[in-house]
């Protein structure tokens, strides 16, 4: 198995700059690193997690925290998708995650106390509840943190530009000749959901279109069911809408499949943009005219915010909002 040794010898770099370069440390230039890792790579190298803890005084574990009420987690495509994106930065840098729960052993802990129990160095939070009482103390700890789709102005927060995404899909719908358009709602407690139903509203406002109470549905927790259940409401109005916009890909699949159902044609009845472009957006029929999230950068930005915060031993407050876009597919259509 190569050593540290081995390492040094190979990059003609020495061991004090190998060792730098392997726990992140600023004063290493970037091609330097560059040639350092790939060399550890190369040869395999595996430092001793044992001795990096002791010279360190870190575990090198990242906790990850879904709020569970939400009953969301990995199973949204688009937060598996940030995750991953997220690990594979993290552990590019010597850090192994660890899923960090309210329930240990059947024993109810707080968030706070789990990760301390662990020994984290730092935590992501994602998928969070703006009002959970636990994620806010976790948040408000001197552990460092980084959330994902909340916004705090005491932790380091990463999101997509929600409400720039409702505007995008509104002016969409308004340029395909849509006056009558209905939002099928993520849910209030979220900051996405409450963020873009703002997004919709002012963009309706701002385009003096009216938007009858009957026409704002929520959808549950961006769930397949609450999409599907929200549009057969909306087709079973006297007076429909002749465009939905749907808060999330995962609701607009939903609603779909109550179109089909209900024997109306997407996009010759009833327009459709979701939210998120996960993957199967583009294998349905029709493909579903959506709003990209860069799930790949906001797990990158999410990974730079936390391992600074970790190295500079200070709490961040940084906001980084990532810039959504508008993917045309075939599920909307002039009028």
């Amino acid at each position: 198995m190569a050593t540290i040794y081995d390492i040094a010898k190979k990059t003609g770099f020495s061991i004090t700059t190998v060792s730098k370069a392997l726990n992140n440390y600023t004063d290493v230039g970037e091609k330097t690193k560059k040639k350092i890792l790939e060399a550890v790579e190369e040869m395999g190298y595996y430092p001793n997690s044992i001795a990096r803890s002791l010279t360190t005084k870190k575990s090198w574990t990242i906790g990850v925290i879904f709020v569970e009420d939400l009953g969301i987690g990995m199973n949204h495509p688009f937060f598996s998708a940030v995750i991953e994106s997220f690990k594979k930065q993290v552990e590019g840098q010597g850090y192994d995650i660890i899923f960090l729960s309210r329930n240990i052993g059947g024993e109810e802990k707080s968030y706070l106390d789990h990760a301390l129990h662990r020994g984290v160095d730092g935590v992501i939070v994602v998928c969070s509840n703006y009002k959970d009482k636990e994620t806010n103390k976790l948040i408000e700890s001197q552990l460092p943190s980084v959330v994902v789709d909340l916004h705090s102005e005491i932790s380091s927060v990463v999101y997509s530009d929600n409400y720039e995404g409702s505007v995008l899909a509104v002016k969409h719908l308004y340029e395909l000749g849509h006056r009558k358009i209905a939002h099928i709602k993520g849910a209030d407690k979220t900051f996405a959901g409450q963020e873009r139903l703002n997004g919709f509203l002012d963009t309706m406002k701002d385009l003096k279109l009216d938007v009858p109470e009957n026409f704002l549905v929520e959808g549950e927790f961006f769930s397949y069911d609450g999409g599907y259940n929200a549009m057969q409401k909306l087709m079973s109005l006297d007076d429909r809408p002749t465009a939905v916009y749907v808060a999330g890909d995962n609701m607009a699949l939903g609603a779909m499949k109550a179109c089909r159902e209900m024997k109306i044609a997407v996009p010759a009845d009833i327009s459709i943009v979701g939210f998120d472009d996960i993957e199967v957006a583009k294998h349905v029929t029709p493909a579903l005219t959506t709003i990209r999230q860069d799930t790949d950068m906001i797990g990158i930005k999410a990974s730079e915010l936390l391992v600074n915060q970790i190295n500079s031993e200070s709490k961040g407050g940084n906001a980084v909002k990532i810039p959504v876009e508008l993917i045309e597919r075939e599920s909307t259509q002039a009028i």
